[in-house]
């Protein structure tokens, strides 16, 4: 895929697990990436990628950074900073981004993609299967989910920028498969719910493909077409890693809730890499 405007500057808010490599991605396809973290120790490490750095941390009350020098002459910005909600460092999530818009504002970025969840959706209790699309009414149960949906409706109603919504399933990649921390385990819940997971490779793609066709002011469900029941799936999977195999209780009332990628599908052209995870 190749993104037009050699040396089009974007600005990434938050280098981890999936904005490193996507930065690294981007500029490998021209563009000029700005990228920060909360690590000082981590700044080598982006600059040795040809990231240029920024040490930025939003709080509720402020923002303890040079954000200004961040965004500035940035086309596109990508949120990609999730809520803490666990443990005792507990954040308002949603005041942190609140914080963070004016700053968007004054630096005239027209282009936002927020990275959300499906968490908005919460479960779906039903015994015939639910598909969730783009047009189905989020109702988040958790805390984080309460938190992504409420920031999701800020950033889309602010006119003076344009955000495109990416709600991804459960995340998995080379170095990190959910299966780990389920190994072994007994008497796990849902054993015929079907899996709503998507790659770090079509994570990546999908913001690509996002750049590429310009495709702001949107909402997309950002999930792999492939759903097996999480009993099916989970187990073939702990085979593959020699790990326990976990025990699913024989029975419940499972959430038959099938995220679907069509939107995404059909808007953006996406194949995805990873149709199979």
């Amino acid at each position: 895929m190749k993104i037009e405007n050699k040396n089009k500057q974007i600005s990434i808010l938050g280098c981890g697990w999936l904005g490193l490599p996507l930065a690294k991605k981007l500029i490998q396809k021209g563009c000029v990436i700005k990228g920060s973290s909360t690590s000082i120790e981590k700044l080598s490490q982006l600059e040795n990628e040809k990231i240029i750095p920024f040490l930025i941390e939003l709080k509720e009350n402020n923002i303890t950074s040079n954000v200004i020098d961040f965004l500035s002459n940035s086309e596109i910005l990508i949120i990609n900073i999730p809520p803490k909600l666990r443990g005792e460092n507990k954040e308002n999530f949603v005041k942190k981004i609140e914080n963070l818009i004016p700053f968007i504002e004054r630096a005239k970025i027209r282009k936002v993609v927020f990275v959300s969840s499906t968490s908005v959706f919460g479960d779906v209790s039903d015994p015939t299967l639910q598909i969730v699309t783009e047009e189905t009414i989020p109702n988040p149960e958790t805390e984080s989910g309460k938190q992504l949906l409420e920031t999701e409706r800020i950033l889309q109603s602010n006119s003076n920028f344009k955000t495109t919504i990416l709600r991804f399933g459960g995340l998995l990649g080379y170095d990190r498969h959910p299966v780990k921390s389920l190994a072994g385990r007994e008497n796990l819940e849902n054993p015929d719910a079907p899996i709503n997971l998507i790659h770090q490779d079509d994570c990546i793609g999908i913001i690509e493909s996002i750049i590429e066709n310009n495709c702001f002011g949107e909402v997309f469900n950002a999930v792999s077409p492939y759903h097996p029941t999480r009993k099916v799936y989970y187990t073939q999977k702990a085979k593959e890693y020699n790990l326990t195999i976990p025990q699913f209780a024989l029975s419940s009332n499972a959430k038959h809730k099938i995220i679907s990628p069509n939107k995404l599908v059909d808007k953006l052209g996406y194949d995805f890499i990873m149709s199979e995870l």
